[in-house]
């Protein structure tokens, strides 16, 4: 349901900016680093919300494939653990004179 509320905003948000996009379609005067060059305003809104789209994008995608690598990794030391739990002798529970030990018993009155 998370992904679908995601999904449903980010329409919304493009909706937005398209409509905001296709309002303005004066020239508008971009400036860069080697020079400067005239650009309608509806071309440099929808790049500027691409561009900021995939960095958003990328940033979450690094998350993703980091915390698969965590996850992989920590089933892998749960994996482990199961394992040595499995081979470790369990400690005796009888005492010297060979009787039973038991934590309940109270009824020793």
């Amino acid at each position: 349901m998370k992904g679908q509320w995601g999904l449903l905003f980010a329409l919304l948000f493009a909706l937005i900016v398209a409509v905001f996009a296709v309002i303005n379609v004066d020239d508008v005067t971009v400036d860069y680093l080697f020079g400067t060059a005239r650009w309608p305003l509806v071309i440099v809104i929808l790049a500027s919300a691409l561009s900021g789209a995939l960095v958003v994008g990328g940033f979450g995608i690094y998350r993703v494939i980091r915390l698969q690598m965590e996850n992989r990794r920590l089933r892998r030391q749960y994996e482990q653990l199961l394992n040595e739990r499995e081979t470790r002798v369990e400690p005796s529970l009888t005492t010297d004179t060979g009787e039973s030990h038991s934590s309940d018993d109270s009824t020793n009155s």
